[in-house]
């Protein structure tokens, strides 16, 4: 037998994709460390090679100073100094002043005071590398007559090592981020797609009973002992209220119609339907300094979020409790309206996951609600929707704000 989508789980679908993306997401940073890690270590090891290459160089230019003969000093020359094509040096007197510099990229045309004071600039970016090496020189006796001092720092290679990591992160997550973003408007788009073809086909389905109510109450509405019967009023209005629901599923795909309308009487006239048809013990209020206030609403899109917040309302009360609705203007373009309840609350953990399709805390019921009231009030009217307080067992406040021209 097959599962319906409910017994399936829509909320387990958006769960596992959670999943799936705190998997990908940690993959992600796993590899990123341990890039990171291994190029530091081959940074480190070119860093501490380099170092002695620097250390030779030094103890080769203080052989070839002290060394008496000169038996092996062109080899000397042209196997170690002169083939140190790419790590900065500059070697100086025993007054710091430079004598030799090599591998350093120094601007043309400099006047030599200009020379010197860059260089001097260039040493002791060296220093704040390492610490010069200091190279003695000797005399046939072994006395002491002068130093010369190595400065230096990394090459330009190990710069690039150091820091490659970092740019190909960052071009990484460049290209992961425009990915996320075609991946995202795309499953976007498929469930517009989706709701769209659901709306219209819920308003479809519906159109068959309703005609037969129609039918139904022109019928009673002559029958001699009902024709006075307030209960036929009722049905008429529910008759109504369906209608309106079918033109509300009919509409959604479509670009909605916004006007200038009154909040507050909107409001009213939802709060006069409803309470006839929920708990009596559930006491609905509406509090607001300016009956006149406008906004830019479809009124029947617009109906539908308030009742679906309001009956939530009810079901977290379990029936019993007060619902006070407050319609207040925080700026000149901006109404707000406030639904709060005092049922049980939602956990803060989840007040993230309720307008998430599929989520639902009811044993019936798909979880769509606040999804559709969202995409009502974000998508359609511009405006926002979202939880402003929520407490354990003291109740939680919905807060709606839309736009006004007024």
């Amino acid at each position: 037998m097959k599962k319906s989508l409910k017994e399936v789980g829509i909320s387990d679908l958006y769960e596992s994709k959670s999943v799936m993306k705190s998997l990908a997401l940690l993959m992600a940073f796993v590899i990123s460390i341990a890039s990171i890690v291994y190029t530091n270590s081959l940074v480190k090891s070119l860093k501490e090679r380099e170092e002695r290459l620097i250390a030779l160089y030094a103890k080769t230019i203080e052989y070839m100073a002290n060394e008496n003969t000169n038996d092996n000093l062109n080899f000397l020359n042209q196997e170690i100094l002169i083939q140190n094509n790419s790590i900065p040096v500059i070697l100086t007197d025993e007054d710091f002043r430079p004598s030799v510099v090599r591998n350093v990229d120094i601007p043309e045309n400099l006047a030599p005071q200009e020379r010197e004071d860059f260089l001097l600039r260039e040493m002791e970016a060296m220093r704040a590398e390492y610490q010069p090496i200091l190279i003695t020189w000797r005399g046939p006796d072994g006395t002491e007559y002068g130093n010369q001092y190595v400065f230096y720092k990394n090459s330009r290679l190990i710069y690039q090592l150091k820091y490659y990591p970092y740019v190909q992160l960052s071009v990484i997550g460049v290209f992961a981020f425009l990915v996320y973003l075609a991946f995202n408007y795309s499953r976007r788009a498929e469930q517009n797609r989706v709701w769209v073809g659901l709306a219209k086909e819920t308003a479809h389905q519906l159109g068959t009973p309703l005609s037969s109510l129609m039918a139904w109450y022109e019928y009673l509405k002559t029958h001699e002992g009902l024709k006075d019967d307030p209960m036929i009023d009722e049905i008429n209005k529910d008759i109504h209220k369906l209608e309106t629901i079918t033109s509300r599923f009919s509409s959604i795909g479509s670009i909605p119609v916004l006007k200038q309308e009154n909040v507050y009487a909107i409001i009213r006239s939802i709060v006069d339907y409803l309470g006839k048809r929920i708990s009596s013990k559930v006491q609905i209020e509406i509090h607001t300094h300016d009956t006149h206030l406008m906004a830019s609403i479809n009124k029947p899109l617009f109906d539908w979020v308030i009742e679906n917040i309001c009956k939530n309302a009810v079901d977290a009360m379990s029936g019993t409790g007060k619902i006070d609705i407050s319609i207040s203007r925080s700026t000149e373009s901006q109404i707000i309206v406030d639904i709060k309840d005092n049922g049980k609350g939602i956990p803060k953990s989840k007040q993230k996951q309720i307008f998430q399709p599929g989520f639902t805390t009811k044993k019936r019921g798909w979880g769509l609600g606040l999804t559709l009231a969202k995409r009502i009030i974000e998508n359609y009217h511009k405006g926002k929707i979202f939880v402003k307080e929520s407490h354990p067992d003291t109740g939680t406040t919905f807060r709606i704000i839309l736009k006004s021209h007024s």
